[in-house]
């Protein structure tokens, strides 16, 4: 584990502002793609951030964006004894407790199932459940001292619907889906809510290769009612809502930023 200081940033009047003004957060897979649009949507609304990642010139790169010190904690969850680490990386680097935590880094392998083997299906399940569950049992006893807190975690349209050729990792996002719903009774006398957020086809670099065969993006716009492909800020601004109080009656829910995608009959058409 490593960590690097505040990183200097012009004043973000907005944020100053926002609705977690004075909250701090940590986002987990935060050097791109939605954890990075969430970590700069987080410190927009006035969260202090703490980025997580194994790529720490990306990350320092990301916290160079944002305004209200950002601290940066390089890791890999995919270790045993990562996610403890972490927690108290994040609580030192924060000064105290955090109020917001995005369980964003996942593992994703698209593959049929015969190209399954024991240690891909640990490495998923290390990352995308293992690892969001030690880092909720290693924070959750601050947030329950301070009587708040919100827990979001990054789930998948492969979670809530079946999607071809990604058994494995949609077994890991529903794994995910279920331990939020029971985190949430278990959790919610204290004030902490915990809640999933389940996008569609996103574009970031994960989807690059796909985009290059040619029909894929159509095909994906065609099967999607709001007829595009979900940007990395759409999903951003999701996950600010259910970390603010604007979503303070919401738990144990799992949202889908999909564009409608989980309402289709023949999602992607089976080829992507």
């Amino acid at each position: 584990m490593s960590a690097d200081g505040p990183s200097a940033g012009s004043p973000n009047a907005a944020g100053d502002d926002g609705p977690l003004r004075g909250r701090t957060a940590l986002v987990t897979g935060a050097s791109r793609g939605i954890g990075a649009a969430t970590a700069i949507a987080l410190d927009a609304a006035g969260a202090r951030v703490a980025l997580s990642g194994r790529d720490a010139e990306r990350l320092r790169a990301i916290a160079g964006r944002l305004s209200h010190d950002p601290v940066v904690l390089v890791a890999d969850l995919s270790q045993a004894d990562a996610p403890e680490r972490l927690a108290a990386a994040a609580r030192t680097g924060l000064g105290g407790g955090v109020d917001v935590l995005v369980n964003n880094a996942a593992y994703a392998q698209r593959l049929p199932i015969t190209a399954h083997d024991a240690e891909l299906i640990d490495r998923m399940h290390a990352v995308n459940v293992r690892a969001p569950l030690l880092l909720i049992a290693a924070l959750v006893p601050a947030m329950i001292e301070r009587g708040h807190g919100s827990i979001i975690s990054v789930s998948s349209v492969s979670g809530v619907i079946g999607t071809p050729m990604r058994s494995g990792y949609g077994a890991t996002k529903g794994a995910l889906d279920a331990a939020s719903r029971c985190l949430a009774r278990e959790l919610g006398e204290h004030g902490i809510r915990v809640n999933t957020v389940a996008p569609g086809v996103v574009d970031t670099d994960l989807w690059a290769r796909n985009k290059r065969i040619p029909g894929v993006v159509e095909q994906i716009n065609a099967q999607t009612p709001l007829g595009r492909w979900a940007t990395p800020e759409d999903i951003a601004e999701v996950i600010v809502f259910l970390a603010s109080d604007a979503s303070r009656f919401v738990t144990g829910t799992t949202l889908r930023p999909d564009g409608g995608m989980s309402t289709t009959l023949d999602l992607y058409g089976g080829n992507v």
